[in-house]
């Protein structure tokens, strides 16, 4: 029973504690955004490091191991956006008036070098463990990049909670590339595929003569899943889905007044 209760639990708190760090990083004075990236930086090469000494481990502290380095690998990708980092060629709003494609283009644009990033670093991840026994840092990463690109397109095309709250000021504008609707088209499939490709995972789990590695690296796998469609459906339901990280946005209001005092003497790249 361990061997599933406790990866769900670890794969939970990840999740929770991780997303809310991050958002807690953003929502500090701007001032302390360089060492939040040069903290996450320095992390980046251990994580990577990390993949690399467990792709042979294929014990059950070597699947928490790589699931943990994959998470940290791709955390670095999430401070670098967030913190304004690493965003896109476009920094604006979406014009008044503009088409669709043009919405598009603007979408892209704003997201761009945000996405040649992660392509980098899921080469990188795949690169290091994917012809490895242990291959856990390469499905989590696989898992976080596609449903991730999946909510990207939901928010697109149009969703009913967008989440512009959980964005820091510094980027709102990407708020004006998501239409806001009930539903989209791809919602379904989005939902019913990630589904689907839970429910075979979840067999993999709980295969009664499945080894404890593949066990627990199929059940970080399908929490992971079956977080992410959870995250799918908060895009429709109309509840607070905010309310789990109230901690750490709380300095929100705080850091706009130290920022707005210290406007005049930060760097052009802090503002």
């Amino acid at each position: 029973m361990s061997v599933t209760l406790l990866p769900i639990a670890y794969t939970l708190f990840v999740w929770w504690f991780s997303t809310g760090a991050i958002l807690y990083l953003d929502s500090l004075p701007r001032a302390t955004y360089r060492y939040s990236m040069a903290g996450a930086t320095l992390l980046l090469p251990l994580a990577l490091y990390g993949l690399a000494v467990t792709r042979t481990d294929v014990s059950a502290s070597g699947a928490y191991a790589a699931f943990t380095c994959a998470v940290l690998v791709w955390g670095w990708q999430e401070v670098a956006f967030l913190l304004g980092y690493v965003t896109g060629p476009r920094q604006s709003p979406r014009p008044a008036g503009s088409s669709e494609w043009q919405r598009f283009v603007g979408a892209v644009q704003v997201v761009l070098y945000h996405e040649f990033a992660l392509l980098v670093l899921g080469i990188a991840v795949f690169a290091i463990t994917w012809s490895a026994p242990n291959n856990v840092g390469a499905w989590t990463f696989a898992i976080l990049w596609a449903m991730r690109q999946s909510a990207k397109l939901n928010l697109f095309l149009g969703v009913r909670n967008r989440a512009e709250e959980l964005l820091p000021a510094q980027l709102r504008y990407v708020a004006s590339y998501f239409a806001r609707r009930p539903m989209n088209a791809l919602f379904p499939v989005s939902v019913t595929a990630g589904t689907i490709v839970a429910a075979f995972v979840w067999e993999s789990a709980l295969a009664p003569d499945a080894s404890v590695f593949a066990a627990t690296a199929a059940t970080f796998a399908g929490t992971l899943l079956a977080l992410a469609i959870i995250e799918h459906w908060f895009l429709v339901i109309p509840i607070p889905t905010t309310a789990l990280w109230n901690w750490s946005l709380r300095p929100r209001a705080a850091a706009a007044a130290v920022d707005a005092a210290l406007a005049p003497a930060l760097p052009a790249d802090e503002k």
